[in-house]
């Protein structure tokens, strides 16, 4: 497997390259991840057995379109495909430090501002379905906004969680109760990570701020910072960044329950426990509005 890896390493990137060196690394809890070195060069390689190949070229995808708008720095793409029954995915090494200052933090914000302006669309969704972890993310292109993440992401994860036993109200009523909260909001569709928890975002041994791990679509550049708010939230610092490029619309505080309320009912789907209890909380309120 290493050998082919190898091979398609030199064939995107044009230059020969031979693994001398690899070494397990912490990248996910789904694949396994290695730091694969060769001369003066090192990339990150994560590799799954059992899957489609297709789901890490969904990945590389929304990561090219990411590092496309020169904006935030994200690990460039090199190369995905599989062998020997696994699918793997190569991509830059980036070393990251321990800790962020404030000034880091600032410029994150800022500059994750500019990839949702930049990275703009007349429709939301995406090019292909991909993940958010290990569960499927549907992305029809869809003009309305309220339709997309009515049906394609709160509806789309009931249904999952219907599957799964889980005590939560007709799909179809909370489809359209989400339809209505939505109604009279009309944002950009806007490139966005998709899955933008303190996990996924890092900073480099130089300084310099990075997102990772995507499950990028174009959808209303709030589910970012939504998300960013889950577990314990990014520092201040972000968030004063972030409005000093591209204030918040209006409405956000209200908004963001909602868009939360995707990553509530998906992480029900991956892992059960007490995150059903927390969407449901959601849907109860909203139900009743």
């Amino acid at each position: 497997m290493w050998m082919q890896i190898a091979v398609a390493i030199a064939r995107a990137t044009g230059t020969v390259f031979e693994i001398e060196s690899r070494r397990p690394v912490g990248g996910g809890s789904i694949a396994q991840s290695y730091a694969i070195a060769g001369g003066d060069r090192t990339f990150f390689c994560k590799f799954q057995r059992g899957v489609d190949p297709d789901v890490f070229a969904a990945e590389a995808l929304g990561l090219r379109a990411m590092f496309d708008t020169h904006t935030i720095r994200v690990p460039e793409p090199i190369c995905w495909g599989a062998a020997e029954g696994a699918a793997y995915f190569v991509m830059e090494w980036l070393s990251f430090g321990r800790g962020a200052s404030a000034a880091a933090w600032d410029t994150m914000g800022r500059q994750l501002a500019a990839m949702h302006r930049r990275g703009a669309s007349d429709r939301f969704g995406w090019e292909r379905d991909n993940t958010i972890g290990a569960t499927p993310q549907v992305n029809p292109w869809t003009e309305c906004w309220a339709d997309f993440f009515a049906e394609h992401r709160i509806g789309y994860q009931l249904q999952l969680a219907r599957q799964h036993g889980g005590d939560f109200p007709d799909p179809d009523r909370a489809i359209a109760a989400v339809r209505s909260a939505l109604s009279w909001h009309q944002p950009q569709p806007s490139l966005v990570h998709g899955d933008l928890w303190s996990g996924n975002a890092a900073v480099t041994t130089d300084g310099e701020p990075a997102i990772l791990d995507p499950a990028t679509h174009y959808g209303d550049r709030e589910v970012d910072l939504a998300m960013t708010e889950l577990f314990g939230g990014f520092p201040a610092a972000f968030y004063r960044g972030y409005n000093a490029e591209w204030p918040l619309d209006r409405g956000y505080c209200e908004r963001k329950d909602l868009y939360n309320l995707y990553h509530f009912l998906n992480h029900f789907n991956l892992f059960g426990g007490s995150y059903g209890s927390q969407a449901r909380h959601v849907l109860d309120r909203l139900l009743q509005t």
